[in-house]
């Protein structure tokens, strides 16, 4: 049986999509998470919901797959749907968790930083799941250092995105902070990614795994695209609706 490293390189069209995604989402997580918890009123658990959706399902799970369909490398590579599926409630649940601890009192650095650490955690098990569920002809070969400086790097993020997400003001304000928030979510990834080598163990490695809970890189793109701008759209929509039958006096 042989053991060769594959030579991977990168997409430039997909790995701008990937960002493109991840400022979308996390543009629509800090507009719905400026209505979670406003002065005088209950936790809003609806734009709670939202904002983790969009956080989690669109600027960083969406943004994860579209960034590994980003590498290209000479075998052909299945996603299970298992894996797929628990690394997007990961990223969803995490994100949404996150925001609750730190919406019941936005001032609290201890609760930023706590909540930081939670949703950095879940970002890195989404990350490296999503991973686990790829099939191909062989096997990964991990260096431990780019998978420790990726799990740094989730929780700085983590913490940066969740401080941002009560304290900007203004659409200008939230783009800025989005771009941000999408450039070190890319930066976890993508260093993620690097921590990776594709070992070839078979001797046709462009052949698909197949199986009932499989499916085959060429179906996601456009699965994965759709699905995290049309959840954008939707979310978006609502926050409109919101926003001219309620107006945020507080947050804007």
């Amino acid at each position: 049986m042989t053991h060769l490293p594959m030579t991977t390189s990168y997409a430039p069209a997909w790995v701008a999509l990937s960002f493109l995604i991840s400022a979308t989402g996390a543009f629509v997580a800090l507009t719905a998470a400026a209505r979670i918890a406003q002065p005088g009123r209950a936790l809003d658990r609806i734009n709670l919901l939202a904002a983790g959706a969009a956080l989690g399902g669109i600027g960083i799970w969406s943004m994860h797959f579209v960034g590994m369909l980003a590498v290209h490398v000479d075998m052909g590579v299945s996603y299970s749907l298992p894996e797929t599926i628990a690394s997007l409630l990961f990223a969803v649940v995490g994100s949404a968790a996150g925001l609750l601890w730190v919406a019941r009192d936005p001032r609290s650095l201890g609760r930023t930083l706590g909540a930081g650490l939670l949703l950095g955690v879940a970002v890195v098990v989404m990350h490296f799941l999503g991973m686990a569920g790829m099939r191909f002809g062989g096997v990964f070969e991990w260096d431990a250092t780019r998978i420790a400086i990726s799990v740094v790097i989730a929780v700085v993020a983590a913490t940066a995105a969740l401080t941002l997400a009560f304290r900007v003001r203004g659409v200008p304000a939230r783009a800025v902070a989005a771009a941000i928030m999408a450039v070190a979510v890319g930066a976890m990834h993508y260093t993620g990614m690097s921590a990776a080598t594709f070992i070839c163990t078979t001797t046709d490695p462009s052949a698909f795994p197949v199986g009932a809970t499989l499916v085959p890189s060429l179906e996601l793109p456009v699965m994965v695209t759709l699905l995290s701008l049309g959840l954008a759209v939707i979310i978006a929509i609502d926050q409109a609706f919101q926003r001219f039958s309620h107006p945020v006096t507080a947050r804007g």
